[in-house]
């Protein structure tokens, strides 16, 4: 019997393969299904990265602290899930494997508690404040449950760096497929006030489901073959210890926590930055998002093929140096003049021109962000000789998750601290233009440069270059 034919035939006696031996229909099968896997819950991670401060602030009405204060308290949740997931996924026996069952049993409730999050409930701002925590205590528990254990399945389908590298960029750009969906289906409903937002919220949910379940079913029988855990059960100290002996994912760990902070710290912002800093029409602004999406997109393919034939590190640095020309550039960019349309005259377009080139050069050198932690990940996990990929994928998603919390956190007090006031229409003080640019420009480019002293001689594995398949 090959070896396709024993990974995709569950009576198979084999207990272990590697999908690096597929070729053909099966080969394909695996690719597309985990690039699915990521597609609903990218679309929602987008609406949430992009949407969901302003949708608190600007339509449910909560003040700028308290949006911020909500938004760190789910992450602060997401930090206690991520480990308790990670632990019972490498701990869970079927037939299937650890993995499959935990996507496939929460497709359906993650797709509901995502809809409902967007609903606006009656009451004053802190009984709107504890429905929300509510909703996003059920939501991003249920979030965890899919995402966690579909990210660990990279580690454990193949131990060919090539592979697992290419299955993390096809799960980005199904990522980014998905978000670039969701941009376009927030500016078409968003301008409905809170009815859009709960209709963006309904079609996504649908969308979280679908895809979720898609992926399930395709991975099922490479899941069933795949290196598992060893599964002997250890304690948060153990865990914490193990940990803290492998340095390459500290290295790695660090690495993501700026990168998405940095990420995180533009994405729930720059709609403000659209419509208060450069005076963009509210009706514009989302469309203006897109071309970010787009060119994240093309950043994924490009720093694939950097990383394949020159190496995941060099992809990083060359990623990043784009993205920090943005934000730089973010933070002289001159403001449209609001009395006439974007490209009503001259200085407008060329204006408008190069915003759209800032946001083009920020979405090629953020795909970094996406790709190359995930792609070194599976180094530090092969570090260790258990190879938890579970455990390792849940610290390495609760602290980005606890760095974005605090982020977000900080922000929502620093943009109340400059005066910055929500409600629509306002003119805003000085301070608040100025603390909105630094939110897009200075501070991440910090965060980016810590990221790179972070990576400095990071051991590259020896890269073999076989033909690329499909």
């Amino acid at each position: 019997m090959t070896s396709t034919e024993t990974t995709l035939n569950p009576q198979a006696p084999t207990p272990v393969s590697d999908a690096s031996s597929l070729s053909g229909a099966a080969r394909q099968r695996m690719l597309w299904s985990y690039s699915l896997g990521d597609a609903g819950t990218g679309m929602a991670a987008t609406l949430l990265g992009f949407y969901l401060f302003v949708f608190y602030t600007g339509v449910a009405g909560l003040p700028a602290w308290m949006a911020g204060l909500v938004l760190m308290v789910i992450k602060v949740w997401d930090g206690i899930n991520d480990p308790i997931v990670g632990f019972l996924s490498d701990h869970t026996k079927s037939r299937w494997g650890p993995r499959i069952p935990w996507i496939a049993f929460s497709a359906v409730p993650l797709g509901l508690s995502m809809a409902a999050m967007w609903w606006v409930p009656p009451g004053n701002d802190w009984q709107k404040f504890v429905v929300f925590v509510l909703i996003q205590l059920v939501a991003m528990g249920l979030y965890t449950c899919v995402n966690l254990p579909y990210s660990a399945l990279a580690c454990e389908l193949t131990t060919d760096t090539p592979l697992r590298t290419r299955l993390n960029a096809l799960r980005f750009t199904g990522s980014i497929i998905a978000g670039l969906s969701g941009l376009v289906l927030g500016a078409l409903l968003v301008g409905g006030g809170a009815e859009g937002y709960l209709r963006m919220g309904l079609i996504s949910g649908v969308l979280i489901t679908v895809t979720s379940l898609i992926c399930a079913w395709g991975l099922a029988p490479f899941a069933r073959h795949c290196q598992r855990p060893s599964g002997h059960p250890e304690p948060i100290r153990k865990q914490l210890r193990r940990i803290s002996r492998n340095g390459r994912f500290l290295r790695v760990l660090a690495l993501y926590l700026l990168l998405w902070c940095a990420l995180q710290l533009m994405q729930p912002v720059s709609l403000i930055f659209l419509t208060v800093v450069m005076r963009i029409p509210e009706s514009w602004s989302t469309w203006i998002l897109i071309p970010f999406q787009l060119s994240a997109l093309a950043g994924l393919q490009l720093w694939s093929w950097v990383a394949y034939w020159h190496g995941r590190v060099h992809a990083l640095r060359w990623g990043v140096g784009l993205w920090m020309v943005g934000c730089m550039a973010a933070m002289v960019l001159v403001p449209l003049n609001p009395e006439i349309s974007p490209t009503g005259s001259a200085g407008n377009l060329l204006n408008l021109s190069l915003l759209v080139s800032t946001i083009i050069l920020v979405g090629l050198g953020a795909a970094t962000a996406y790709l190359i932690p995930w792609a070194l990940l599976p180094d530090a996990i092969d570090a260790d000789p258990d190879k938890p990929a579970g455990l390792y994928t849940a610290w390495m998603v609760i602290t980005q998750k606890l760095g974005i919390g605090v982020a977000v956190f900080v922000l929502g007090n620093v943009l109340s601290f400059s005066g910055y006031k929500a409600a629509k229409g306002l003119l805003q003080p000085d301070s608040a233009l100025l603390t909105i640019r630094l939110c897009m420009g200075i501070i991440p480019v910090v965060l980016i440069v810590v990221g790179l002293v972070v990576m400095r001689r990071w051991p590259e594995r020896r890269r073999h270059r076989p033909a690329l398949q499909p």
